[in-house]
């Protein structure tokens, strides 16, 4: 019997858990450790923080889900890794032993990094839902008392399709209450360009995403660093590209949403020759980390290196089906260790991305995410904002069915020329 243990049940985890099972042999058992029960569907915050959705719209208990599928869920949480012993220790102090590991954790949000940055502080985050719901009582209070408003992603961010989405989706909702000319707009982030999205954009995504705020009326900084945030004022550096400040700003903010960087989580930041200095996980190209050949990583927990220089530093973001293709990969490679073969596959980290506005949103499809690419795509429209309403109503369903790919689903990939997994040469 082989004891398989995944540490996270957001949607890397719960993707992970469901598509081990076919991988196992009659004998191995799955566990998921999760803190809490419940898994929310992220890309919907944005509509949580205006109203659109509520929590218990995009929350699944994974509890009878789990159960009904044969895996073991432990919802304590994990408080460390012991890679060397082979144990998850868990926030009661519990230990659990594994003979292969998948961290799937997600990161730990750095709000700390920025004084006054974040829920506890006078910005807001659509990072949780927990978070989202917050955002929704604050955007209450500016409804009651329009002012100026900031959105965007402070330094080392590296997940900024949510900034985006959550600026146009303000912007709708503003302007179906007609309310968007009593409140000035200004996207604040640390890429060295709008669009850029951590991937040196995606197809005209520079075009598209400038352009949607010019007819919005919507100001931005670019190679921003905030340095602080106090009550209802935000102190900002921008950056030139030498590094050196070009301009300083102190802009008065009425509400803002600030995406914070990310960090490792505290159960694995810190373990030698697991993680990078940042507390991400390192791995190899089959998902699997050189110094613990036992121990895989999957999401956003996962170390990858910046596109290039930039000013300010600006991360990678891990998108959904890329990090599907992490989860396929992975659960192939445990698969064939159970059996004793070495691990083979690889995932494409190709990524598909819908970015809803409200009443329209902007598509793009990166064959690989990382440049150079295969393919290089993005398109605006209407029909964006519909398909993602759509996806999030299929996505749910899947969740709550343990089904992580119907042969629909499939289907319709593989007519698309869209793989998860890469074609590996002979001799490469």
């Amino acid at each position: 019997m082989a004891d398989v243990v995944v540490i996270g049940a957001g949607l890397s985890g719960s993707l992970m858990a469901y598509e081990l099972l076919p991988q196992m042999r009659k004998e191995d058992r799955v566990t998921v450790i999760s803190q809490g029960s419940s898994y929310h569907f992220v890309p919907s915050n944005p509509w949580v923080a205006v109203g659109w959705r509520k929590r218990d719209d995009i929350e699944i208990d994974l509890v009878d889900v789990m159960q009904r599928k044969g895996i073991r869920l432990l919802t304590q949480g994990a408080k460390r890794v012991h890679p060397d012993d082979n144990q998850v220790e868990l926030t009661d102090g519990t230990m659990v032993a594994y003979d292969y590991l998948v961290v799937a954790t997600g990161p730990e949000l750095a709000f700390d990094e920025i004084p006054g940055l974040g829920p506890d502080g006078h910005t807001q985050s659509v990072c949780h839902v927990d978070h989202a719901a917050h955002a929704k009582a604050a955007f209450d209070k500016l409804a009651e008392k329009p002012g100026p408003v900031i959105v965007g992603a402070v330094q080392g961010a590296s997940c900024f399709g949510p900034a985006y989405e959550f600026l146009f989706i303000l912007e709708t909702e503003l302007r179906r209450r007609k309310m968007r000319d009593q409140v000035p707009m200004t996207f604040v982030t640390s890429e060295p360009y709008i669009g850029h999205l951590g991937l040196d954009g995606v197809g005209d995504t520079k075009g598209l995403l400038e352009s949607e705020m010019r007819e919005k009326h919507v100001k931005w900084i670019t190679s921003a660093r905030v340095t602080k945030v106090e009550d209802g004022r935000m102190f900002v550096e921008e950056v030139a590209d030498d590094g050196s400040v070009r301009k300083t700003h102190e802009l008065p903010f009425a509400y803002s949403m600030m995406l914070p960087a990310f960090r490792g989580v505290g159960a694995v930041r810190g373990i030698d020759k697991l993680t990078n200095p940042r507390g991400f996980v390192v791995v190899d190209k089959h998902q699997r980390n050189p110094a613990y050949p036992n121990v895989f990583a999957i999401g956003v927990c996962v170390a990858i290196p910046p596109i290039g220089p930039t000013p300010v530093p600006v991360g990678v973001p891990k998108t959904g089906f890329m990090i599907e293709s992490m989860v396929t990969a992975t659960a192939m490679n445990i698969g064939a260790l159970l059996r004793g073969q070495e691990p083979k596959t690889q995932p494409t980290w190709n990524a598909i991305c819908l970015a809803d506005f409200g009443d329209s949103g902007v598509a793009f499809l990166a064959q690989p995410q990382i440049p150079p690419r295969n393919v290089n795509w993005s398109s605006k429209g209407e029909w964006v904002h519909y398909a993602k309403v759509a996806f999030e109503k299929y996505f749910l369903r899947k969740m709550r069915r343990g089904t992580p790919e119907p042969f629909y689903e499939k289907f319709l990939l593989d007519r698309l020329n869209i793989a998860k997994i890469k074609e590996v040469r002979t001799g490469t």
